[in-house]
């Protein structure tokens, strides 16, 4: 995984470039009718309900529109909100809060969509030992952002990128000319560029599940779109070998099912890429 530093780096260059394609030159629809002098308040409004998140977020990017702007935070990231509730105050120059004002709702709204899901998700695996996992299937440039919802939702972070972690999938396995070429290529590449990186291995079938437990080194075995049976015979011959995470179309239905199969993850892309925005709104007062 990314360390923080490396996480706020992100961060910082997901506002940097929000503001540069929102703002421009400068925001005119403000600059024209009021005042540099002028302050204001404003309250984040629900219309909506679920989980909040991306008030922490909220904080940068004020601070980097007016270091002067001061949040008054009501609710803070992970809790339940409902029609109504007002999650923070913002009061300073209202010039600057107009400025940061859509860039924070975006966010949030997105942000809070998939901390509401999750946390679906999450409570579905109640009683289990598996966790559940977002993927790669991000929005192309607030990666961090959506990955940060899921954590707040109750869910873990999967690898943050291609170079975080090393995922063997069939394209991979196939280009390579098989599942321990592949293994093999991968850790003798590791080993030359001095990288300790984890390897997870896809599997297809229960062949392919005990090609890859001939091999040592292996960190998980991802189970691509297998049924209920083979997963429970997969999990029971993988043993502690190395961990075990079911993917491939498991949605709110199923989920429960893979995670009583014994699975130590359950990976999901509908956590980032099928959610529908939290109704937010920045209402002056």
């Amino acid at each position: 995984m990314i360390s923080e530093e490396q996480f706020q780096k992100e961060l910082d260059l997901i506002i940097s470039n929000a503001v540069r394609e929102d703002v421009g030159d400068g925001d005119h629809s403000s600059l024209a009718c009021i005042p540099a002098s002028a302050t204001g308040k404003a309250k984040l409004l629900v219309k909506d309900e679920g989980i909040i998140a991306g008030v922490e977020f909220a904080k940068l990017v004020f601070g980097y529109i007016d270091p002067k702007l001061k949040m008054e935070v009501l609710i803070e990231d992970g809790n339940p909100v409902k029609y109504g509730d007002v999650v923070f105050y913002v009061e300073g120059s209202s010039q600057s809060i107009l400025k940061a004002e859509r860039l924070v709702l975006n966010a949030m709204q997105r942000m809070s969509a998939i901390a509401t899901k999750t946390r679906d998700f999450v409570s579905l695996l109640d009683g289990t030992d598996t966790k559940i996992l977002d993927t790669r299937k991000t929005t192309p440039g607030i990666r961090a952002l959506e990955k940060w919802a899921v954590k707040i939702g109750g869910g873990e972070n999967h690898r943050f990128a291609l170079y975080d972690m090393v995922m063997l999938k069939d394209n991979h396995i196939d280009f390579a000319g098989g599942i321990t070429k592949a293994i093999q290529k991968t850790q003798k590449y590791l080993k030359d560029k001095g990288k300790d990186l984890k390897i997870i291995v896809e599997a297809r079938d229960m062949d392919e599940v005990d090609e890859i437990l001939q091999s040592d080194g292996v960190h998980r075995i991802l189970l691509d779109n297998f049924d209920y049976e083979q997963t429970r015979e997969a999990v029971k011959r993988i043993g502690a070998k190395c961990q075990t995470e079911s993917s491939g179309g498991i949605n709110e239905e199923t989920i429960r099912a893979y995670a009583e199969c014994g699975v130590d993850y359950i990976s999901s892309g509908a956590l980032t890429h099928s959610v529908y925005n939290m109704d937010l709104s920045l209402k002056a007062v």
